[in-house]
């Protein structure tokens, strides 16, 4: 009965939206329709619209409506989206996924239920519920439900809800809140449309017009070029898609090239802040309170804007509805033949060039940066049917030749130079090519604005190959210069790229190579006819059964840093040999050199004093350890005599050591000092 009686409010809503049927449609690139909607509502009926759940946030910040009878839009109501979770969230209980009853009744302690059993029937105030696993049959597990209650009696019984044949809370307000509960989730199961309300200031009939954008399917773009001797034609189709459930009955269509910016905010769904707590004075102890003194000569009240304020009304629904109790009506429309710059405000603002196409009922409008073709005959598109629609018939300029870059193997391909020589932009997309009135392959385009040009691939071309030959060249240093201890250098590296070009037909042709890296390379020679965002392009002219040669040199530059404080001395002295480098520079870096070398030499000495220092330390350790022994043991004396000379003889060349170190360490400093003066200094 529940599914009947939504079908019928499904149904009658439909219907009451076909009062106000749409009038107009312009289809955009990226996904969305402005929609325009005219009808008449008489006394006494609420105008209405369903829209699908997915739409709304699109609806609720493009909506506009004006009365065209005269009266006064007061506001737009519409069902409220808060989340399931947000409606159940004010009810004092929550009903689980898959929850047993028991634990169900066992929130509700202390409500007072009333029980029908087989016995009778019981009332009083739950006490507690609960499930218990019991042993069945062969050891298997069953559960049981229990529920304990205080009777009106005084007394407590458990009772196994299996007993119970149904069961009623006796407060009515809980009674109600279980029942608004399970209808909560009954709507949001069910629940895929939503209706807008469009209130009136009178009761009488009125005359809205009502526009949106809307998801809708996006538009498509196909081409036929027709090549021959003389002049090439081109014909665009666009390919319209009405994915809606209502139908298009006789509605003004328009199809824009460009994407302009659009994206989905979520005004559908309600916002929840989070609030501070806030405490009466009274319920604080008294305490000293600062109160600070008037800078600017205002009341609190025109400061916060209260007085001689609008108020909501006046600042809001003017500008979104059309208008207030109060305010004048809106102007009429004015008749124009073209109502589809009338709709949206910017396009009312921007300045409209019309342009008649050769298409019959056809014409295209500059719309700022977009480009909008407009079909002049009304056009029927039934829900769930697509249309394909003529928006161009125009003559254009192309040049047939041949296109190759590196990756199409051998061959390369046929190919079409078009010029849009219209005044209109060609949205991108497919194009199929017809030559001397036979299929001659496919291309796709880019959108192409007026007097813009595209290279159109359509076919391979068997009668040419071409042989890719690459050379790398050697690396040359171009510049050096220092900058606080770093040298910047700037090499080159010089490459050759050879095509070998056979044409064998019997036709002179004409080949675009087209080489990729521009990004990275330089062309020196021979100079491009063309280049593209990533690549440069070559014309050769092919006889007859003939070959050509092209070679390309190409240059990259690339750019190094090098720390002279870091850098060892090999290194360096590759930079000192390159012919590039100034000769102060040499100069100054050969100095440089010279000076880490003798620091080398420098840190080599002390490295070798140390490991001698060591050394000697070690042996007056075993010396001292062998006089100490042979002097507790008689008749050891020469042998004594002899290690305390050798000790005496070691000391003497330790301090001759430690002083060596002492002025090598000077020596080193000093060095070092040098060093870091002289990279200070260079500059070149």
């Amino acid at each position: 009965m529940t599914k009947r009686i939504f079908a019928l409010f499904l149904c009658a809503a439909l219907a009451f939206a076909a009062d106000l049927p749409v009038k107009q449609i312009t289809l955009y690139k990226h996904g969305i329709a402005y929609i325009q909607r005219e009808g008449s509502v008489a006394s006494g009926e609420e105008a209405r619209l369903d829209f699908k759940n997915t739409d709304m946030n699109d609806v609720l910040k493009s909506l506009t409506v004006s009365d065209r009878s005269g009266g006064r839009i007061t506001g737009i109501r519409y069902d409220s989206n808060a989340t399931l979770e947000q409606q159940l969230g004010k009810f004092p209980f929550q009903i689980g996924q898959g929850e047993m009853l028991s634990a169900f009744l066992d929130t509700l302690k202390g409500s007072r239920l009333q029980v029908k059993t087989s016995e009778g029937v019981l009332s009083g105030s739950i006490l507690s519920a609960r499930s218990v696993a019991n042993s069945g049959r062969n050891d298997t597990q069953i559960t049981d439900e229990q529920l304990t209650l205080l009777l009106d009696s005084g007394d407590v019984e458990n009772i196994d809800l299996r007993r119970i044949t149904s069961l009623h809370f006796l407060d009515a307000r809980l009674q109600d809140q279980l029942k608004q509960y399970l209808q909560t989730i009954a709507k949001a199961n069910s629940r895929d449309t939503r209706s807008v309300y469009i209130d009136s200031a009178s009761d009488a009939g009125r005359d809205l017009r009502i526009s949106y954008i809307t998801p809708a399917a996006i538009w498509k773009s196909s081409y036929r070029l027709a090549l021959n001797e003389s002049a090439a034609t081109l014909e665009g189709w666009a390919i319209v898609d009405n994915t809606t459930d209502e139908d298009w009955n006789s509605v003004k269509l328009s199809v824009v090239s460009g994407r302009p910016i659009s994206f989905i905010s979520l005004l559908d769904r309600p916002r929840f802040g989070n609030r501070q707590v806030a405490e009466l004075p009274e319920d604080r102890a008294a305490g000293p309170e600062v109160y600070s003194g008037s800078v600017d000569g205002q009341t609190v009240g025109e400061r916060n804007g209260v007085v001689g304020g609008t108020g909501m009304a006046g600042g809001v629904l003017g500008g979104i509805v059309g208008g207030v109790p109060g305010a004048a009506p809106p102007p009429p429309a004015r008749a124009k033949a073209f109502v589809a710059n009338q709709l949206m405000a910017p396009r009312a603002m921007a300045q409209t060039v019309e342009v008649t196409s050769d298409v019959v009922g056809a014409t295209g409008s500059v719309l700022g940066e977009l480009f909008e073709y407009n079909f002049a005959t009304p056009v029927t598109i039934k829900h769930n049917q697509s249309a394909m629609l003529p928006f161009l018939s125009d003559k254009v300029a192309a040049r047939k030749l041949l296109i190759y870059t590196s990756k199409d193997g051998e061959h390369p391909v046929n190919a079409a130079e078009v010029t849009n020589s219209t005044d209109k932009t060609l949205d991108g997309g497919p194009i199929t090519v017809y030559d001397a009135g036979a299929y001659a392959g496919e291309a796709l385009v880019e959108t192409l604005k007026g007097g813009d040009k595209r290279l159109i691939g359509y076919a391979v071309d068997y009668g040419t190959r071409i042989t890719n030959n690459f050379d790398n060249g050697d690396e040359h240093l171009l510049e050096v210069h220092s900058n606080n201890g770093i040298l910047e250098m700037k090499s080159s590296e010089r490459d050759h790229r050879t095509y070998e070009i056979k044409n064998v037909d019997a036709k002179a042709k004409t080949l675009i190579i087209q080489q990729d890296g521009l990004n990275e390379y330089t062309v020196i020679s021979p100079k491009p006819v063309e280049q593209t965002a990533t690549a440069y392009r070559f014309e050769v002219r092919l006889p007859a059964n003939g070959t050509q040669t092209l070679k390309v040199e190409e240059e990259k530059v690339t750019s190094d840093t090098l720390a002279v404080a870091s850098s060892g001395s090999d290194r360096l002295i590759e930079v000192i040999q390159n012919k590039k480098l100034s000769a102060e520079g040499r100069q100054q870096l050969q100095a440089i050199v010279d000076l880490k070398q003798q620091i080398a030499q420098t840190q080599a000495t002390l490295d070798s004093g140390k490991s001698n220092i060591d050394e000697l330390t070690q042996d007056q350790s075993r010396l001292r350890q062998n006089i100490d022994s042979l002097n507790k043991v008689k008749g050891q004396e020469d042998q004594v005599r002899q290690y305390s000379a050798k000790l005496n003889d070691n000391e003497v060349k330790l301090a001759q050591l430690r002083d060596q170190r002492t002025e090598l360490t000077h020596t080193a400093a000093r060095q070092n000092a040098e060093l870091r003066t002289a990279i200070a200094h260079l500059n070149f």
